[in-house]
Formats: structure tokens, C-alpha cells, sequence
């Protein structure tokens, strides 16, 4: 006999909602701590920031990330790493 498969219950909208503005403001952290002058490269800073993708923050389940991607709103980039998608 097929048994049903054990499938979570599906994200609400909300969840997603406010994972995806966690990610961004986290993005956009790690990006201006990245351009910032102030950490290690002082002579060099101000450029722009070559970071693609970071680690999600840790506060919703990995389920979250991958359903934004399944969803087209973020990229998978592999190892955990996600990025916004242009």
C-alpha cells in the first residue's frame, strides 16, 4: 500500500514575507560592511561590494529559503548560500 508522504504544512505568506526582508537587510549589511573603508582596508575601501550571496539568517528554517527560491525571489548558489535574483 502507498502510504502519503509526511509534507510540511505550506509556508504562509507572512513568513515568507518577512523572511525575504530579513535577507535583504542582511544583504545589504554584509554588502556595506564589505564597501566600508573601516574593516582592514582603509586605503582601499569605498569600492563596490563583490558579494553575491551570504548565508541566510538563521531565525526561519532552511525550508523558508528554499521555497523563496523555488519561487524565483532568490537564487541558490549552493553550501547555503542564497542571493537575490535582478
Amino acid at each position: 500500500m502507498d502510504q502519503p508522504e509526511d509534507r510540511p504544512p505550506p509556508l504562509d505568506k507572512a513568513t515568507l514575507k518577512s523572511a525575504m526582508k530579513a535577507f535583504r537587510k542582511r544583504m545589504k549589511l554584509t554588502r556595506l560592511d564589505d564597501e566600508s573603508g573601516l574593516g582592514g582596508r582603509a586605503l582601499t575601501g569605498g569600492g563596490s561590494s563583490g558579494i553575491a550571496g551570504i548565508r541566510p539568517p538563521d531565525k526561519f528554517p532552511m525550508e523558508v529559503w528554499e521555497e523563496l527560491a523555488r519561487q524565483g525571489r532568490l537564487e541558490s548558489q549552493g553550501s547555503g548560500l542564497f542571493g537575490l535574483t535582478d
